[in-house]
């Protein structure tokens, strides 16, 4: 990826407060890119997830990285602050957006893992679909007319997983391939206008809350080997960030719409590397061991 190759772009990366959606913000910002970052997790008011990350951070990181870093408070299930958010967008880059990305989550602490979908809380399993699907759905329907209305841009839903599989609970394999499946019949109806949609998944992913999971940090993340073998192939948010960034700047991006697209695989075709210097593919291991 070539220095600044993103300079002038305008993207929105709902869901930057922290992991993936951090990451892909800030090497949106390496690559020169003005960026709108979003979620609930402001300085003084933090959402109900639990974690101290805030937008306003994401933001910083950002224009640290070389870019233009915006903080905007939304909550992405409440349709007035989305729609607030591209007027504000549509009136302060006169009328531009060329990146949108879906990113917003919010389902960990809502996951009952090892339970059947009937054991499940069904109350929380609803609220998943509401964070991660229904969110995703208000973002693009108006986030989508601002790229339209120029016939170029795109739209990216993040996941986790390049298929259909079980993932281990219906309610998180519910909202991850709701994820693919929007963004294939999103690229289906943005086809006439030239707008590229598509999916992209992270491999095993080190963002903060797996590092606390583990009880390691960035600096010493291999002692969690220790614990879980897998690790050894984990990646850091940027790593797919780079992966997007990348792809942002692809002229030929639109041949990609409507398809599934990796970190491992971005790195595969463009050649970038991991902000520690690694090139982890996910894929090739999970094939080695079976998983």
């Amino acid at each position: 990826m070539k220095s600044k190759s993103l300079e002038g772009t305008i993207a929105v990366v709902a869901g930057a407060t922290r992991g993936v959606g951090r990451g892909i913000a800030a090497m949106l910002g390496e690559a020169g890119a003005t960026v709108y970052c979003t979620g609930r997790s402001v300085r003084g008011n933090l959402s109900n997830m639990g974690r101290s990350e805030t937008i306003e951070e994401t933001a910083e990181l950002v224009t640290a990285k070389g870019g233009r870093g915006i903080a905007v408070r939304v909550d992405h299930t409440v349709e007035e602050d989305v729609k607030a958010l591209f007027e504000r967008v549509k009136l302060e880059q006169n009328g531009r957006l060329d990146l949108l990305v879906n990113d917003v989550w919010g389902g960990d602490p809502l996951t009952e893992w090892g339970k059947t979908f009937w054991e499940h809380s069904l109350q929380d399993g609803l609220l998943i679909q509401k964070r991660a699907v229904r969110s995703h759905m208000l973002t693009s329907y108006y986030g989508a007319p601002l790229l339209v209305s120029r016939k170029q841009g795109m739209i990216l839903e993040i996941t986790d997983g390049f298929d259909y599989r079980y993932r281990g609970n219906l309610y998180y394999s519910l909202a991850k391939i709701s994820a693919i499946h929007l963004a294939e019949a999103m690229a289906a109806d943005l086809k006439p206008h030239g707008v590229t949609a598509a999916a992209v998944t992270p491999g095993f992913l080190r963002s903060e809350a797996m590092l606390d999971h583990f009880g390691v940090k960035e600096e010493n993340w291999r002692d969690a080997i220790a614990q879980e073998p897998h690790y050894s192939e984990s990646e850091t948010p940027f790593y797919i960030g780079r992966g997007i960034a990348a792809l942002a700047a692809d002229p030929d991006k639109f041949a990609k719409s409507g398809k599934v697209l990796t970190s491992w695989g971005l790195s595969d075709e463009y050649g970038f590397s991991d902000v520690d210097g690694r090139r982890p593919h996910w894929g090739r291991h999970a094939a080695e061991h079976g998983l």
